[in-house]
């Protein structure tokens, strides 16, 4: 009924008419997302008669009206199949000012046209596969890239800004063609970074390095929503780029990761969206050579270094309590390195890990950025380490048991989602400079097997990729300890009575030979296959294992 009406109007009634009803339209449909099937012929009418009048010379208070009610009326796919038409995208392209002949955003009355007619465009490229082509044909990416130039250092304009990076970022989802055009010809790349650091109103101290305000205010939400489309679509653009074949690609990415730095440093308005923030840079990141990835860390400035001696220096010689507190919040300092980004990232993975859900999607990007940063930059590694791995000094406790990140990891590492139980176990293993021994000190062999089978380390060793020389971290009471540790379940066990004591031999015998039979007869009926270690580490049938070590006694025997 009220399709019925507000085409009625839209057909035969003036633009204040027009206005109203379709005012009173969008009122009641906003939060509609579902539409019934029976009124699916109206609402293809009422779409064709908003575009009739669209193309007229209505005032623009009209032209907002007949624009919200289209955004509403393009979430519903299956009536846009008639509407998507190359001429009525040429009209949201002129109302949203893509046109490449619309040289400035001068008339401030026009922007909330300019937002509904992008609205309407995201809704219509999202739903309709008939628009997705038809942006290709229009040249649609170069529009809104051209549209954020325009945008630059503009205020006020925030929600064209962010409407417009969401449709970049819809064009560069489901199209991989667009990826491609936005990263080299449009030069897409600098030109998102350069509206985050506006978003972020960055001013760079060196080349890689900007100032951050502790003390300001948080983000509006208007730039925090522009700052999450800019990252989203910058995910997109760097999705393939882990090999960077240009000196000026490297410098390009080495910029990126510096604003994403300042990115980790600041707040949202609220937690929530502190979060939001915070993921999506961690997401991007990850696209980030690795080797770029040096500038999320800097040596301290020398107001940094002299604040934090000044600060011990001016408390009282007997004060040792307040100078260990002193030094115990210079968490963020290691090495005479700023490492306030990596310790961002540090709290950001154990929030995820203590939601307890969406690890997949929330926890392994960040795990896996953890992780090869920490394989490719000493620095980082040895920070992450100290937090994560300190050295033990209790060891009663098994180490999936406690509340430290170190616990909470071990326990990932024998999750059920394979790939959170690998990439928690190799972020461990890293950090342990790869080597088995280390890994198994701080985990036990129970919870490492499965990374150690993967590897074909079951026999010790280390991995493949080279680290520093190792230093002793043991302290004296794990070293005390260190003889009555179980090396299975990693922590101290009070001695238990061996049951066979007692035993006389024909009961050790007849308890032996039970224990034979009844591996045998599972072993026939398949239910479990013996396995051994070949000679590199890996698991294989017992057979298998006893023939290849054969070969290799008799390839020895014969040598001698």
């Amino acid at each position: 009924m009220d399709e019925e009406r507000a085409l009625y109007i839209v057909r035969a009634g003036e633009a204040g008419a027009i206005e109203r009803v379709l005012r009173d339209y969008s009122d009641k449909h906003r939060a509609t997302f579902k539409f019934e099937s029976t009124d699916e012929d109206k609402r293809k009418k009422l779409c064709e008669g908003i575009f009739k009048v669209l193309v007229k010379d209505v005032p623009t208070s009209c032209q907002v009206s007949c624009l919200e009610v289209l955004r509403i009326l393009s979430r519903d796919k299956k009536i846009l199949v008639p509407v998507t038409t190359k001429e009525n995208m040429q009209i949201l392209l002129r109302l949203a000012k893509l046109n490449e002949s619309d040289d400035s955003l001068e008339k401030v009355s026009e922007f909330p046209v300019i937002v509904e007619s992008l609205k309407c465009l995201c809704n219509i490229v999202f739903n309709s596969q008939t628009a997705q082509q038809l942006s290709l044909e229009l040249n649609l990416a170069a529009k809104l890239c051209n549209l954020l130039r325009k945008c630059k250092d503009r205020k006020f304009i925030s929600d064209i800004k962010c409407f417009d990076l969401r449709l970049l970022f819809l064009l560069s989802l489901l199209h991989t063609d667009i990826r491609s055009q936005l990263r080299y010809e449009l030069q897409g790349l600098p030109l998102l970074t350069q509206v985050l650091e506006s978003a972020f109103s960055i001013k760079w101290t060196d080349e890689y390095e900007s100032a951050v305000d502790r003390n300001g205010p948080p983000l509006s939400p208007q730039e925090t929503d522009c700052a999450v489309e800019a990252l989203k679509a910058l995910f997109n653009v760097t999705v393939d780029s882990w090999k960077v074949p240009k000196e000026s690609d490297s410098h390009q990415f080495r910029v990126m990761a510096a604003v994403l730095r300042h990115c980790l440093l600041i707040v949202g308005p609220s937690e929530d969206k502190t979060e939001e923030l915070h993921s999506n840079a961690v997401n991007l990141l990850s696209n980030v050579p690795v080797s770029c990835l040096d500038v999320l860390i800097c040596p301290l400035t020398h107001e940094e270094t002299a604040q934090e001696a000044t600060t011990l220096d001016e408390l009282p010689s007997d004060k040792a309590a307040e100078k260990d507190a002193v030094l115990q919040n210079s968490t963020v300092v290691y090495n005479g390195m700023n490492m306030e980004a990596i310790h961002v990232l540090l709290s950001f993975m154990e929030k995820r890990i203590d939601k307890g859900s969406s690890y997949r999607e929330g926890l392994t990007p960040v795990l896996s950025l953890l992780t090869e940063c920490s394989r490719a930059h000493r620095n980082i590694r040895k920070f992450l380490k100290d937090k994560v791995l300190p050295p033990l000094r209790d060891v009663t406790n098994r180490p999936e048991v406690g509340s430290t990140v170190r616990n909470k990891l071990v326990r990932l590492m024998t999750h059920v989602d394979l790939g959170v139980k690998q990439i928690a176990a190799e972020f461990l293993f890293v950090l342990c400079k790869e080597r088995v021994d280390s890994l198994l000190k701080y985990t036990g062999y129970g919870n490492a097997a499965g990374l150690l089978a993967a590897r074909g380390l079951l026999a010790g060793g280390r991995g493949d990729n080279w680290y520093s020389e190792d230093e002793d971290t043991d302290t004296e009471e794990y070293k005390n300890a260190k003889p009555n540790i179980n090396l299975i379940t990693g922590h101290l066990e009070e001695p238990m009575p061996n049951p066979i004591d007692e035993m006389t031999e024909e009961q050790k015998e007849y308890e032996a030979m039970k224990l034979v039979n009844m591996l045998d007869k599972l072993s026939r009926e398949e239910l479990l296959k013996p396995m051994g270690l070949k000679p590199d580490g890996t698991i294989t049938p017992l057979e298998e294992a006893l023939s290849q070590y054969s070969v290799i006694e008799e390839t020895s025997s014969d040598t001698d």
